[in-house]
């Protein structure tokens, strides 16, 4: 019956957020079960527990598992959304994050622009979400070493985070940080300074002052000022 399914995907998702993964792939894996035998294999209805089962198997870091879900997802979704819906975006970006961590950089970049190519016909410019994939491009060039791609597209993160967000707020420090490493790598060590500075800032205001990241920046600045 849908409404046990739709059961089952909620006490998943309780477990999810509590990071108890093994539990909510066992609930979400029944909900697919049950939509699975009231569903045909292409119905728009499986998507979302493609989805779920592929983001609770990425935070296990099962990645070959993740990707499997997460291409089931993208092939209904290719075929039931628009070619510029938003959630098609989130499909290709998945995907991408998926390849990223498993260190596949080209095919990481590649589904990383199919989700900006949707996003800038879809969302505002200023939109969170465009900021989160200008910087995911921009960490696949700065992994790949391609110093000069990173910061263009860095940039373009930080700039749509300054417009869009608090002034404190930790998106702005990662933002910040990002951008420190990439001058840093490039031996432009006062523009490294003054990010890991901004960074810094912004994490004091925002973040627990043992923060592991304020740490990581403040141990970043000490060895940029010792070069």
């Amino acid at each position: 019956h849908p409404d046990l399914a739709t059961f089952y995907s909620n006490i998943g998702s309780v477990h999810d957020s509590m990071d108890n993964y093994p539990k909510a792939l066992l609930f979400y894996e029944k909900a697919l079960e049950i939509q699975q035998q009231s569903h045909s294999p292409s119905h728009p209805g499986l998507t979302i527990s493609f989805n779920n089962i592929g983001n609770v198997y990425y935070n296990m870091g099962s990645y070959p598992e993740a990707l499997s879900y997460y291409e089931k997802d993208l092939e209904i979704s290719k075929h039931s959304l628009p070619l510029n819906h938003p959630d098609l975006a989130t499909s290709y970006s998945n995907i991408a994050s998926v390849h990223y961590s498993m260190g596949n950089h080209p095919k990481a970049l590649l589904f990383y622009a199919k989700a900006l190519e949707i996003q800038q016909q879809s969302l505002l410019d200023n939109h969170p979400d465009l900021a989160t994939t200008y910087n995911n491009i921009g960490s696949v060039h700065k992994y790949m070493d391609n110093y000069p791609e990173a910061l263009l597209f860095l940039e373009k993160a930080l700039e749509i985070r300054q417009r869009s967000r608090p002034p404190n707020h930790p998106c702005l420090l990662a933002s910040c940080g990002n951008i420190g490493v990439v001058h840093d790598s490039m031996g432009n060590y006062p523009k490294a300074r003054t990010f890991y500075e901004h960074a810094i800032r912004i994490g004091e205001q925002s973040l627990p002052l043992n923060h592991p990241d304020l740490q990581m920046y403040r141990n970043k600045l000490e060895d940029v000022i010792n070069k």
